[in-house]
């Protein structure tokens, strides 16, 4: 970890607005690692160690909101005419679309609200939501409350890792095999979405 305080925060920030845009980089692996770095690059008293739990979660869910710009406008310049033109190309189905109107007609804003504190769906929340037309000022400001809890939790238990993180080599055992369980997680998802949509997508051309 020979980067400067400066640098870890830039990575991070990437890393986190990367995940935004749809790009399945788990967050779940990023702001741990980041409340590691944290306390491997500074002896902080716990008060400086909050300050920097508080800024780093800041951090995280500005850049969340940035990365989510493209997804959202993509979602809201093309919405549903894109998806059904070129949905079958990327596995989205007029059926997709027509869970998301749905979805955000009855749940509302709140959606992005909620979706932002839920694994593997906040990746993708912002496509949908310019789908559906959310008001851009509205999402950008449920995107960035909805990630700073987020944020702030996973810092945390990173944080708390670094500090025991040489001395109990139990906590890196912890950590592998919840950064392994992430990505498995990821990849089962993954494979169900285009096994259930490539079949979705053979029936349709076939009626």
């Amino acid at each position: 970890m020979g980067l400067s305080v400066g640098s870890k925060y830039a990575v991070m920030f990437a890393l986190m607005a990367v995940q935004s845009a749809c790009i399945p980089i788990p967050s779940e692996v990023i702001m741990p690692l980041a409340g590691v770095a944290l306390v491997h690059t500074l002896g902080m008293t716990a008060m400086q160690v909050q300050m920097q739990l508080v800024l780093l979660a800041t951090v995280a869910s500005l850049a969340s909101n940035v990365g989510s710009i493209p997804a959202y406008w993509v979602g809201a310049r093309g919405g549903r005419p894109m998806v059904e033109r070129y949905g079958r190309w990327l596995l989205l189905s007029q059926r997709d679309l027509d869970r998301v109107d749905h979805f955000f007609a009855h749940y509302g804003s709140i959606t992005v609200l909620v979706g932002r504190m839920l694994p593997i769906v906040r990746t993708f929340i912002a496509f949908p939501a310019g789908v559906a037309k959310m008001n851009q000022v509205r999402f950008h400001i449920y995107t960035f409350v909805g990630s700073w809890p987020w944020c702030y939790a996973l810092a945390y238990v990173g944080v708390r890792l670094g500090v025991s993180w040489n001395s109990n080599p139990q906590f890196k055992e912890i950590f592998h095999r919840f950064h392994l369980g992430v990505e498995a997680a990821l990849v089962v998802g993954f494979v169900w979405f285009v096994v259930s949509h490539w079949k979705g997508r053979i029936r349709a051309e076939a009626a």
